[in-house]
């Protein structure tokens, strides 16, 4: 009978990247994957740190899988066991314990605790670790849209984050290993592909030759990508500012398949506290950019993370960030309550803001979101848009099928024929739900 194994990814895209390689690497060793809920033998949970709240969940998850199965073996993996190694060595519900850039090991690690019934570690010095961890995928939970992991790591040290220590500096995939990845998956019929990483602005600096000052690494992989039969749509993960310069943006701008959604890291809109948080670009600066992007892509969507209640952050900077993102006019805001990570520069920073506080600023830019989002959906209606079909979904007793423009609206359509994975032009006609709008195809 074949030994099972269950998965589970919390956090971000690239984790969940990561399990799918790590999941591929269980079945090629003979292994039954079965759902985390079930009785399985062995459990592996992608860990992340990003907040107090994804550590708690981590623990959590590493508990329940021993609680479901007390002979299974546990596996702990990922940015969460970098941050706290110690406690889950301690930790009885955990038996096997796999930082960053060691996934890879985790089969073989599995393997010979089976072997010896000893706690497996591997842990390294992640700041130390210069090589980008070699990791595959052959296909996605996802039958229409492959994230396909470019980058790990990140040099930017911002003072709230504790990213940089638990992932490392930044370490760049070969670009002949990301298009053949790719092309496989364009071969079994994957038409949209988003390009993903730690951090993406920062793709190829670290392959760079000195003479190589002017090139544009990140934009000549999004050409190379274009250039792949099959492939439909080309989207980006978080962009820092930065990069977004005119030569970047004229040459993203001629990619057919390039789509304008673009998520552009804010965090706050006043510059006293963009300074606190060691951000490296003014309000005025990202406004810029903005404007840049405006005048190549026709209504480009812009969406952010907003960090609310910053230490020191006073009710007139949090004004100065609700004026600004209303001067954006984002599509869609992520935002996030300050959280506090032990050994980040944020961390040891006077005035700390109450969790109240921060709760009633974070319901307002909430609130502004939604609205700003309803006035970009409004520059649709009546439209002709092209959207990627995924899945049937059934609302108020009537079956839809759901997908994605170019600018990633959520758009639905009725249709008796089995459509997943096809592009179709239609109509924009209204609002079905808060998130979904409701076209008509044309012919």
């Amino acid at each position: 009978m074949k030994k099972t194994a269950a998965f589970l990814s919390l956090g971000c895209k690239v984790n969940s990247y990561e399990t799918e390689a790590m999941r591929e690497s269980f079945v090629s060793a003979g292994y039954k994957i079965v759902d985390f809920k079930e009785q399985a033998d062995v459990y592996v949970i992608n860990t992340c740190t990003v907040t107090n709240m994804a550590d708690r969940k981590s623990r959590q998850m590493l508990h329940q899988a021993k609680k479901r199965n007390p002979e299974a073996i546990v596996a702990a993996v990922g940015c969460y066991v970098q941050a706290a190694e110690e406690t889950l060595l301690q930790d009885g519900s955990v038996d096997i314990v796999v930082g960053n850039n060691k996934k890879s090991d985790l089969i073989s690690l599995v393997e010979r605790y089976q072997e010896n019934q000893n706690k497996e570690e591997f842990v390294v010095d992640i700041n130390k670790e210069t090589d980008y961890e070699k990791l595959n995928v052959s296909s996605t939970m996802d039958k229409t849209r492959a994230f396909i992991k470019i980058q790990d790591g990140c040099n930017r040290f911002c003072s709230y984050c504790i990213i940089p220590y638990v992932r490392g500096r930044v370490r760049s995939r070969k670009a002949e290993d990301i298009l053949e990845e790719i092309k496989n998956l364009a071969a079994q019929g994957y038409r949209e592909f988003v390009l993903t990483g730690i951090h993406i602005s920062s793709y190829g600096m670290d392959l760079k030759a000195p003479e190589e000052k002017e090139t544009m690494p990140l934009a000549e992989l999004i050409i190379d990508v274009s250039r792949i039969k099959g492939i439909e749509r080309i989207r980006l993960g978080s962009l820092e500012p930065r990069i977004i310069t005119e030569p970047f943006v004229q040459a993203i701008a001629g990619v057919r398949q390039f789509c304008p959604h673009f998520h552009l890291s804010l965090q706050s809109g006043s510059d006293s506290v963009l300074k606190r948080m060691n951000r490296k670009y003014s309000a005025e600066e990202y406004y810029e950019k903005v404007l840049l992007l405006k005048k190549y892509f026709l209504h480009p969507a812009f969406t952010t993370d907003v960090i609310v209640g910053f230490p020191g952050e006073t009710q007139e900077e949090f004004k100065e960030t609700l004026q600004f993102v209303k001067k954006i006019g984002f599509s869609h805001i992520h935002v996030f309550k300050y959280s506090k990570r032990a050994g980040t520069a944020a961390a040891k920073m006077p005035d700390q803001v109450p969790e109240e506080v921060k709760t009633l600023r974070s319901n307002e830019l909430i609130a502004v979101s939604s609205s700003m989002g309803e006035e970009y959906k409004e520059l649709f209606m009546g439209r002709i848009e092209k959207i990627l079909l995924e899945e049937e979904i059934i609302i108020n007793d009537n079956r839809y099928q759901i997908g994605h423009n170019e600018r990633y609206l959520k758009m639905a359509v009725e249709s008796n024929e089995d459509l997943a994975n096809t592009i179709v032009s239609v109509k924009v006609i209204k609002n079905l739900t808060d998130e979904i709008m409701y076209c008509e195809i044309t012919h």
